[in-house]
């Protein structure tokens, strides 16, 4: 039990961690919160992670077949240019419109459960970070090929990403009542960190730096969480060590 449990917990500070940095889902459900509520952007959440769980799964048995999708890799990249882009213009259009308070992408009648899961399958950046992580762990032989640790690790993983996008929800509300809901403020802020994106993604398309990149080297993705992912380790280790002392 307790190697699962470990996997588990690993799985779930990768992705809690991973989903800290500023990026286009959770500011996503950051503005939802806002905009149309807890319940909009919890629904928007859970359809982001659904996709993430099973672009995990993929990972972790058809890693060959996905590098052959190349073609199909480039054209998600440019996909989620232009909707990164789109986001940042309608954020900018309500910021400078005061009578449109909402993001007219992301508060479409489109269910919020079916925009997660949208925008989430066009951004292959998912694809790359999982596929580093499920290298690095299957080379420290935390994670073995079998269906009770891939079964923990993606319930870990889940668990990580939906807590990380509650951050964003609860700190967008928390931040619109700080500056007693002035959308115009808000959405330029917004609009901005998805303008920010949408430059990046070009930089990262111009400069080759895309997901196919990412896919031949995994250690550009880990690097920089791989350090607190060996202190977690050791304190699981010391922990465990403990418990068999006091047996």
């Amino acid at each position: 039990m307790r190697p699962l449990l470990k996997i588990f917990f690993t799985g779930m500070l990768v992705s809690f961690v991973g989903s800290l940095p500023l990026g286009t889902l959770n500011v996503a459900a950051m503005q939802i919160s806002v905009s149309d509520g807890i319940a909009s952007a919890m629904l928007f959440s859970v359809g982001s992670l659904l996709v993430e769980i099973i672009y995990v799964r993929i990972s972790l048995v058809a890693i060959d077949w996905i590098r052959k999708q190349e073609k199909f890799l480039k054209i998600l990249e440019y996909v989620t240019l232009l909707i990164v882009a789109a986001l940042a213009f309608s954020s900018f259009y309500a910021a400078m419109h005061p009578g449109t308070h909402k993001n007219i992408v992301l508060s479409s009648t489109l269910p919020k459960f079916v925009l997660g899961v949208v925008m989430c399958a066009v951004n292959p950046v998912q694809i790359p970070f999982w596929f580093g992580w499920s290298t690095v762990l299957f080379a420290k032989k935390v994670l073995l090929p079998k269906a009770s640790h891939y079964n923990s690790y993606i319930i870990g993983i889940g668990l990580g990403t939906f807590i990380g996008n509650c951050v964003f929800i609860f700190g967008g509300l928390l931040i619109a009542n700080k500056i007693n809901n002035n959308q115009g403020i808000l959405n330029w802020v917004i609009g901005g960190i998805f303008a920010i994106s949408a430059i990046a993604q070009a930089w990262r398309i111009w400069r080759k730096k895309d997901a196919i990149h990412k896919l031949e080297h995994p250690e550009e993705v880990t690097h920089h969480i791989e350090g607190q992912i060996e202190k977690f380790e050791g304190g699981i280790d010391k922990i465990t060590h403990k418990e068999k002392e006091s047996e």
